[in-house]
């Protein structure tokens, strides 16, 4: 963990500390805080990213059909959910309706990417903020405390105490954590199955897809997926541990990373007997998903409609080093169901980046501000994606749409079962709704949707099975690429929401915009003032690290931050500049208001 205190002086008692760049993540993103020693709180939080890159801005001219494989670039983490989100919005555009296996297998690959990422960031990653390590570092008394609690789930996990479990996630040494590290290799050849390559796909396209449908195929995958099974059954057991020793043992630790729930999640895993990729369609496509689309506000559901989703975005610039585009040409006035569309919609916004000196009291960052504009009361609303797992589950369970022999939701809570494995039963998982939206319940989200996606896998591979069995191996649908049309593509990323929106004119790109979930978790206050999630996520949340000023680790905002799994490369689509480093020293503050 690298952590800067500049000009740290105890001024009104608040210290300045800034952690840039935040550490487990590719560096771009710093977190700027002032905190209350005397009353442990974080009175003020900026996030900031350093890293302007192109991908709107160079995607223009290109032949529609490269896309996919463009697009993938932008992330060396999750490039497979571009390249397919763009398949999606390539899909729409071209009028084509994918042949239905070639969907099952679309879904078998992105179902092993949320196996292979979750894993590899909560148990090697995450995990090192709840390790033994980690919490004797900064919590030694409890620690002390975690070595004399039963785990509740030891029968499952074989660890008998809560300090048992922290130090199995040990960096380097822990078996956990060394586990985690197979299973990731396991995970990502069931990807490869599929897909072709890891991260890159080099078997997705508009259309369809280029892996060889045959039995064998299915099998290697499902081979190794009943070889893990038993190891996603006790790391739910394992983190449903830790998490619940954490509440107990530090009351008031759920007001760490908490923020009002307000959950975008744009669905995943399409159900082949009904997506037809028609924008005219998309509603009851969108619902047909595996996993549910929704708003979510205060734990209420706003729609489930993804024309309602689409056409309420807005991206605002707010705080971010960019001109504003609003007296260009719009690029699309209507949708195709005849409805108005925004200048502020990614479908017709303008990329203009505008290079400056970073000031908190005005701009400080290349991520945008995207906002969801509520019908109902006409709020900009600063959406967060839970990290991705934590909306993708509250977002079907609430929306009661999802039943499968192997997942099924209930209106408050997702069944999820998993097959027997070697050494575990056939094991019935559930998660509900929690009370919060905070840091530990995105962080538990996210072992329970490994559990989903493996479960799912389950129903995809035998779906798949019995097309091929049934003689059905078709996996491309021919198409020609007009000369003028719009596509929206819209999927979950692993961290969250992701959404894709293309323009064709004379047959080439005119216009080209991802929206990944990092601009939506990592943007900047907007031009309304209202902080982005990971802002308001650390801002007025307690400390409950025992170290002072001096040697403060902010274990509890790294918590809070990398619960939200961030993800820079995706936050904003080649720096501009000779690589200068500016280098900002903040003056005496006198109170939270200042400075």
């Amino acid at each position: 963990m690298v952590m800067e205190q500049e000009a740290a002086e105890e001024v009104g008692r608040l210290v300045e500390m800034s952690w840039d760049p935040i550490t487990r993540i590719i560096g771009n993103l710093g977190i700027y805080t002032k905190i209350d020693f005397a009353n442990r709180e974080v009175v003020e939080c900026h996030s900031t990213s350093s890293l302007f890159r192109g991908y709107s801005v160079f995607m223009k001219g290109k032949d529609p059909r490269d896309a996919g494989f463009i697009t993938s670039r932008i992330c060396g983490i999750c490039g497979d959910n571009h390249t397919t989100c763009s398949v999606y919005a390539q899909n729409m555009a071209y009028g084509i309706k994918t042949p239905k296996l070639a969907e099952w297998i679309i879904n078998l690959g992105e179902a092993a990417e949320y196996m292979f990422d979750h894993t590899l960031f909560q148990d090697n990653l995450v995990f090192v903020d709840f390790c033994e390590a980690m919490v004797k570092d900064t919590n030694p008394g409890l620690l002390r405390r975690a070595r004399t609690t039963e785990a509740p789930n030891a029968a499952i996990h074989g660890k008998r105490t809560i300090a048992d479990i922290m130090e199995a996630f040990n960096p380097f040494e822990g078996d956990v954590y060394k586990e985690a590290l197979r299973v990731s290799r396991t995970t990502r050849e069931m990807f490869c199955l599929m897909e072709g390559r890891h991260v890159h796909p080099s078997t997705i396209y508009p259309g369809g897809v280029g892996t060889m449908p045959s039995p064998t195929v299915f099998t290697d995958y499902l081979s190794r997926l009943l070889g893990i099974v038993d190891f996603v059954k006790r790391a739910v057991a394992l983190n449903d541990d830790v998490f619940d020793f954490f509440y107990e043992a530090l009351p008031g630790y759920e007001e760490v990373g908490r923020r009002r729930v307000l959950l975008g999640c744009w669905g995943a895993f399409q159900n082949p007997e009904v997506v037809d990729y028609r924008y005219e369609t998309m509603n009851d496509w969108g619902k047909a998903m595996y996993v549910t689309p929704s708003v979510i506000v205060d734990g209420q559901l706003v729609t489930t409609n993804l024309v309602d989703i689409n056409l309420g975005i807005r991206v605002l610039l707010g705080s971010s080093f960019y001109d504003d585009w609003m007296a260009e040409e719009p690029f699309v006035t209507h949708d195709p169901l005849g409805n108005p569309v925004d200048m502020r919609h990614p479908w017709n916004q303008t990329t203009l980046p505008a290079p400056q000196k970073r000031d908190f009291k005005g701009n400080y960052s290349w991520v945008m501000s995207p906002r969801w504009l509520d019908p109902r009361t006409g709020d900009h609303l600063a959406l967060d994606t839970g990290g991705g797992p934590f909306a993708r589950l509250y977002s079907t369970a609430l929306a009661n749409l999802v039943d499968t022999p192997y997942v099924k939701s209930t209106g408050s809570s997702v069944q999820i079962s998993l097959p027997k494995g070697s050494e575990l039963p056939e094991t019935v998982l559930e998660w509900r709704i929690p009370p919060w939206s905070n840091a530990i319940e995105r962080n538990r989200a996210r072992v329970y949707f490994v559990a989903y996606a493996a479960a799912m896998a389950v129903y995809f591979i035998e779906q798949a099975m019995g097309r091929v069995r049934g003689g059905d191996t078709k996996v491309f649908q021919d198409f020609e690429v007009p000369d003028e049309a719009i596509g929206a593509g819209f999927h979950e990323a692993v961290r969250g929401v992701l959404s894709h929106h293309l323009v064709i004119q004379k047959g080439k790109i005119a216009n080209y915009h991802p929206y990944p979930p990092t601009p939506w978790n990592a943007s900047p206050r907007d031009e309304f003032g209202t902080p982005g999630p990971y802002e308001d996520a650390v801002q007025g949340m307690p400390i409950f690290e025992e170290n002072g000023p001096d040697d403060f680790k902010g274990v509890d905002i790294m918590r809070a931050v990398r619960s939200f799994d961030p993800c820079l490369p995706c936050g904003v689509h080649m720096y501009l500049g000779k690589g200068r480093t500016l280098k900002k020293l903040h003056s005496p503050m006198f109170g939270a208001g200042h400075g």
